[in-house]
């Protein structure tokens, strides 16, 4: 647990964000929100309040994919009834309380809830008042965040992550899952080009997984021979860490480490439950951007993937088959994740000779999805660069399929930074210290 201190560089720094995520007024609505707040940790999470949008917040938060490994009660009674519960009960990891009118009474009742907590005890505070001053009061006072009304689940959800990311002591990575609306549309291809391009000409630590485990073309598609792949990563899950993990990764210039699938028709590698789960936990701790690139298989582990995953490629071809499956996707996926961003879209092989297509602006429109890249059919440039075992950025040519895909994975670098906004050390601790 951190003690709590911050510079008052970083509680200006925290000031001017609330100012700034308040000063446009009420939030926007939470669906497909362009968000992706860390995934909570295993922690108990008590919310005491009685305005009805922080109840029906607090209700969804529990239902969403990021907390899936918190627990998460809901209570009547505002600070008051928190101050009440835990006089006779011992307090959870954070209690998130909407507090009274009057700001003596938050104070008084902030003192007596410090009273009756445990030293390890963070407090989110909501209130009424868009009140900078009263911000910097409650950050001093030792609470961890104070939100402003009206409040939906994303605001919740983005001040846990914030509250935890800044006591994690370590990079929690970003999970990109690649799917395709049918099979052959390239969404492999586009994984493997997506993935060599944010670790070569943007620089960032990038694991690419394939999991395929049948006929995954990582290895082919970067002229490689791995020994070791995903089956012995799953095989081996219960005792996998960063260290286990590097030794049966193959490397790809300084930057990206790939997780192949060997060539085996007769694999029998379970890819359900745990194992898997500690798989995705420790890419995410050893990479900056883990890629999934995940078959065609619309099984439970695929869905599970995708509903997780921070960012989610979807490519298709623009015919009416992969409209069909897009629509089901993204209506899958909006029903399970409804306050993520909708998928990235990739429309490929446009312009096919002989094939009749639907203009990419007409299959956005049928989709409710907007086009993210468009890439044009070129098959002698892609297959000479599977042949050659190269990406193509690497075929020496300057192709404009090359540089769209490049210019793609900017896109996402620039969101992600954009959200990784620096969190601020805070929490309860810092009062309790003072008191005790």
């Amino acid at each position: 647990m951190l003690d709590g201190t911050s510079t008052n560089g970083d509680r200006g720094a925290a000031a001017s964000a609330f100012e700034a995520s308040n000063a446009a007024g009420p939030a926007a609505p939470a669906a497909n929100a362009d968000i992706a707040p860390m995934i909570a940790p295993r922690i108990d999470v008590a919310v005491f309040a009685d305005d009805s949008s922080v109840v029906r917040a607090a209700h969804d938060l529990r239902n969403d994919r990021r907390m899936r490994r918190a627990k998460v009660s809901v209570h009547a009674g505002s600070l008051a009834g928190a101050v009440a519960c835990y006089k006779t009960t011992r307090t959870p990891d954070l209690v998130i309380v909407e507090a009274p009118d009057r700001e003596t009474d938050l104070f008084e009742g902030l003192s007596r809830l410090a009273e009756e907590s445990l030293q390890s005890t963070q407090v989110i505070v909501i209130g009424r008042h868009n009140d900078i001053a009263l911000y910097r009061r409650l950050i001093d006072f030792g609470v961890g965040e104070y939100l402003a009304l009206p409040l939906d689940t994303v605001g919740l959800l983005a001040a846990i992550s914030r509250l935890y990311r800044g006591r994690a002591h370590q990079t929690v990575g970003k999970v990109h899952a690649f799917f395709g609306a049918r099979g052959g549309v390239g969404s492999s291809t586009l994984a493997h080009n997506m993935a060599w391009s944010l670790a070569t000409r943007h620089e960032r630590e990038v694991l690419l997984i394939d999991l395929d485990l049948s006929f995954g073309t990582s290895a082919l598609d970067f002229n490689l021979t791995p020994l070791t792949g995903v089956a012995d990563a799953l095989n081996d899950a219960e005792k996998l860490d960063e260290a286990r993990l590097e030794r049966v990764v193959a490397r790809v210039g300084d930057r990206l480490s790939i997780l192949a699938s060997p060539p085996g028709a007769d694999t029998d590698t379970d890819l359900s439950g745990a194992r898997l789960e500690r798989l995705i936990a420790t890419a995410r701790m050893a990479a900056q951007i883990t890629v999934l690139d995940l078959p065609h298989d619309w099984v439970p582990w695929v869905r599970d993937l995708l509903v997780d995953s921070d960012e989610i490629v979807v490519t298709a071809v623009p015919d009416l088959t992969n409209l069909r499956n897009l629509k089901m996707i993204s209506a899958f996926l909006a029903s399970r994740r409804p306050n993520d961003r909708l998928p990235r879209l990739v429309l490929n092989q446009i312009g096919l000779p002989k094939r009749h297509e639907i203009k990419p602006v007409d299959f956005a429109k049928a989709a409710g999805c907007p086009v993210d890249l468009e890439l044009s059919y070129d098959g002698d440039l892609f297959g000479r660069a599977a042949n050659n075992g190269q990406m193509l950025g690497e075929t020496g040519r300057k192709v404009k399929c090359a540089r769209e895909i490049d210019a793609f994975a900017e896109r996402v670098i620039n969101r992600h930074d954009a959200l990784a906004a620096p969190a601020k050390d805070g929490g309860f601790t810092r009062f309790f210290r003072r008191r005790r």
